[in-house]
């Protein structure tokens, strides 16, 4: 069932194509974009979307796909049918630059055929006939102009015309030097495209030939000599054969092309093709478009980090951030509600939603994260905006009865419908009510469905079936600023009293109006927005709490390190202390045996008493230093011990991990084969592999192979 027009137009799908249309070369295919519908044939669409992704794929991997603008002959190949008819020189040349064009697309096919495969396949019934290419340059020159053998008679018209070209400029010279006496300055002059001498007027019936006018002073007369005549009418006559020698050979060389007129037509087509592709690939590198994963048997919609490419343009080009939403819809979870403020978000996440659903199903790569994915619906429903018809004298909610009335008969379980402020329009109870049996019929109908809303009865509605969830767009109740995120989870509140104080609405005013409204609705609605900002608040805390880990960490390690260098220091300082008290303790005694020799009689004995404790210093420092050594000798089997130990350890750990790695490599070797795209980790090129040989792999990227370690790559 092809998707309608309004659809496509409330989801601004026409703004797309005609970013899209800027990129094309010619006109023809500017409009099959902007008439491009979603595919109802699904391999097609798979098709289509992967040649674009190929086509995409050639300007990141350096191999530039040899496609540059080219012809529409459409109309003068339908005339080759016509009796008689011949084409024009130049288009000679289109028919060549298009075959030739070909020619090296098909090359570049078949030597790139890993990189493009379905282009490739596209391409393989084409097949290139160089008689086209050969025919017409038996015929034209390089510079455009029909060569002198392209028959014998044209050679030979083309030789006497050279020699009277000679012999009427050796003529003419010849005259202009015997008549130089009556020529003005300037001499000579060319009218009609014949040179003429500049004679001067009163001397100009002594100077014999044809008179063929005057400047405008009258003062010189342009005369064709009469040596130069004879020979200039013979060249005119050989001029007119050589028109209608060319008017021949260009009819037998139609006749010749005409035969190979289903090639160039399917050459023509090809290049639109190409040209169709080519466009949507540069739209998809404006956009950071890409080919997500598409759903063939399941219908799902999942969205990661999610743009709406017309929004992010806008903002790129003034230089604005685009926040990205992320959503996912399945059999078990097909409908989601989005509540929350106004001018948060609500609408621009259902239409990005849409867009990019219709954007997959017409062949265009989308801007999302690789792990999105995508289903294929058959009908997209959309009521999205103010759509008052005056024509029609229909109201806004009139207008989305009858959108709703035209839903209930179309929908199923293979449709999405998208409407924006679900129920508005009418009485707010009766209003609610009627959209909440409107939600509960889809929902019966196994559709899918994201519906934006404000009212309470269907967010309850929501969390009561197990298969529709709420959602909110968030929304920062200190600052009430909009920060334009969804979140799936939880049904949001509207900020209605919120909004009006922060502008300027008095209190009092506000405060009538809660009373006015029931109090268990106001009640739900602060406990909703109670939650929502709780939430926002422990998700911000939560990130808080992550960063003062980090920070945490490191101060940790800080410490430990200050921690060591300190007991160090301490050690050492006490290790110096102990030094210190045993050299004042010996130096005390030193003094005392010092003081006492100076008073006893008895020498002999206190320089005995002296020596034997210098004595018993050298042999504790000789027991400290023998200590030592056995210290040392302990030590130093210890660690050797140790290090063999370790060794032993190590060598095994070794050949554990160098099995593994074995094993690994071999499993990855396994999994790798020639042909196959891979990338160097920290590299975003694409290479393509040429050969395996044990652990390493030759990759080819286009203008050079490298070698690398298959543990280096990966498969793409």
């Amino acid at each position: 069932m092809q998707i309608s027009n309004q659809t496509l137009k409330d989801l601004e799908f026409h703004v797309v194509q005609s970013e899209i249309a800027t990129f094309a070369y010619t006109d023809k295919v500017v409009e099959h974009i902007t008439t491009l519908q979603p595919y109802l044939d699904h391999n097609e669409l798979i098709k289509d979307l992967h040649t674009t992704n190929e086509y995409l794929a050639s300007f990141e991997n350096g191999n530039t796909f040899p496609f540059a603008e080219y012809f529409i002959i459409d109309e003068y190949l339908k005339r080759l049918e016509i009796e008689n008819y011949y084409l024009p020189a130049e288009e000679f040349f289109k028919i060549k630059s298009n075959a030739l064009q070909v020619k090296e697309i098909l090359k570049y096919l078949t030597n790139f055929q890993e990189y493009t495969p379905t282009l490739f396949t596209k391409a393989s019934s084409i097949q290139y006939e160089k008689e086209i290419v050969k025919l017409i340059d038996t015929v034209f020159n390089k510079f455009g102009e029909v060569k002198d053998d392209a028959s014998p008679e044209l050679k030979i018209v083309r030789d006497r015309l050279r020699h009277l070209n000679s012999r009427i400029t050796e003529l003419f010279n010849k005259s202009m030097s015997y008549h130089s006496d009556y020529l003005d300055d300037i001499r000579e002059s060319v009218i009609g495209n014949r040179r003429v001498l500049a004679v001067k007027s009163f001397q100009r019936k002594r100077v014999k030939g044809q008179f063929l006018g005057t400047s405008k002073t009258g003062s010189i007369t342009f005369i064709e000599p009469e040596s130069v005549q004879g020979p200039r009418r013979e060249f005119e006559e050989l001029k007119e054969d050589e028109k209608h020698l060319i008017i021949q050979i260009l009819l037998d060389l139609t006749a010749k092309i005409a035969v190979f007129r289903p090639n160039l037509e399917e050459y023509q087509r090809f290049l639109e093709y190409i040209d169709f592709t080519q466009a949507k690939a540069k739209y998809a590198q404006s956009i950071n478009g890409i080919l997500p994963k598409i759903n063939k048997d399941s219908l799902q919609i999942k969205l990661v980090n999610a743009y709406h490419p017309l929004l992010y343009l806008n903002n790129l080009r003034n230089n604005e951030r685009t926040i990205p939403q992320s959503l996912f819809l399945d059999k078990d979870c097909r409908i989601i509600i989005i509540s929350g403020p106004n001018a948060g978000g609500k609408s621009i996440t259902l239409k990005t939603i849409g867009l990019l659903q219709i954007m997959v199903q017409s062949g265009v790569l989308v801007p999302v994260d690789e792990e999105s994915e995508f289903g294929f619906f058959s009908q997209i429903f959309t009521d999205i905006g103010d759509n008052q018809s005056i024509e029609n004298h229909l109201s806004t909610y009139s207008y989305r009865l009858k959108q709703m009335s035209y839903f209930l008969k179309q929908a199923d379980e293979n449709s999405l419908l998208l409407v924006d402020e679900f129920g508005t329009g009418s009485d707010p109870e009766l209003g609610g009510a009627l959209a909440e049996v409107f939600f509960e019929e889809f929902y019966e109908r196994k559709s899918f469905g994201v519906f934006t809303t404000h009212y309470t009865n269907i967010k309850l509605s929501a969390e009561r079936l197990p298969e529709a969830i709420n959602a909110c767009m968030l929304f920062d109740k200190k600052s009430l600023e909009p920060l334009y995120r969804l979140e799936i989870g939880q049904a949001g509140s509207s900020f209605t009293f919120e909004v009006a104080e922060k502008n300027k609405i008095p209190f009092r005013l506000i405060n009538r109006a809660k009373k006015k409204v029931e109090s268990e609705k106001v009640s739900l609605d602060k406990t909703i927005l109670k939650l929502q900002q709780e939430k926002f608040e422990i998700q911000k805390t939560k990130d808080q709490v992550e960063e003062l880990k980090e920070t945490s960490l490191v101060q940790n390690e800080e410490l430990e390190q200050t921690k060591e260098k300190i007991q160090q220091k301490l050690y050492d300082f006490q290790q110096l202390y102990d030094r210190e008290q045993k050299t004042m303790m010996l130096g005390k005694r030193i003094v005392d045996m010092s003081d006492s020799y100076l008073k006893s009689k008895n020498k002999k004995q206190l320089i005995a008493n002296f020596l034997k404790i210098v004595e018993m210093e050298n042999a504790k420092k000789t027991k400290e230093v023998q200590q030592l050594k056995k210290i040392e000798k302990i030590i130093e089997k210890e660690v050797q011990r140790e290090l063999k130990e370790n060794s032993k350890e190590i060598s095994k750990q070794k050949e554990v991990i160098e099995q593994k790695e074995k094993v690994a490599t071999q499993k990855k070797i396994d999994n790798l084969k020639v042909g196959d795209r891979v990338k160097i980790h920290g590299s975003s090129s694409v290479g393509t592999i040429d050969k395996i040989s044990k652990d390493v792999v030759f990759v080819n990227y286009g203008l050079f192979t490298t070698q690398i370690k298959v543990h280096e790559v990966y498969k793409i």
